[in-house]
């Protein structure tokens, strides 16, 4: 991967050999090793037998995830919020192992539509709930700093599985609690 960067310096009219590009190769290698680190990333080590049988029936949301993911399309940085909530059916995950899902897609290219969904089919996947939701709210340096350059837009996405999808009360309960942010906790 140096090699490569090396040469892009060169096709971008730079000279790789001055000194404050020296090290870039090495540099831009590391930094997209972990920017993509999602890829060698295993569900079940994530979760880790953290599944456990409790009686609970009423909406666990763990929210304002913060996430950061690399625009397959530019490869440009995208990052922003993530709000997951779901339904038990049976079993409760780990509350930590919710941003570690987030973290192992985002840690892939990506486009904001398909990381969504990923989020929330591996969370029913895992819990095996009565549904599922995610929201997504993202900042694309694709579109802040080129194309259309929009700095203050921000895309929102959605995946809504089980009874988020099929009941409206579900699905306005959540959203109306992921939009009161920082009301709940005592900020």
């Amino acid at each position: 991967m140096e090699d490569l960067v090396r040469e892009l310096l060169r096709q971008l009219g730079e000279d790789p050999a001055r000194d404050g590009l020296r090290e870039t190769p090495r540099r831009v290698a590391k930094s997209l090793t972990f920017l993509t680190s999602g890829y060698k990333v295993d569900l079940a080590t994530i979760v880790n037998n953290a599944l456990f049988d409790v009686e609970y029936s009423e909406m666990v949301i763990v929210r304002d995830i913060d996430f950061y993911s690399m625009c397959e399309h530019h490869l440009l940085p995208f990052f922003g919020k993530c709000h997951v909530a779901y339904l038990p059916s049976k079993k409760v995950i780990g509350l930590s192992k919710v941003p570690r899902i987030v973290d192992m897609f985002a840690r892939r290219l990506q486009v904001q539509e398909r990381l969504t969904m990923q989020v929330a089919e591996t969370i029913a996947e895992v819990t095996q709930p009565l549904g599922v939701a995610v929201v997504m709210e993202a900042t694309h340096l694709c579109m802040a700093m080129r194309g259309v350059e929009k700095q203050n837009s921000v895309t929102v996405t959605s995946a809504m599985l089980g009874v988020f999808r099929e009941d409206a009360r579900t699905r306005s309960e959540f959203l109306e609690l992921i939009r009161h942010r920082g009301k709940l906790a005592g900020e």
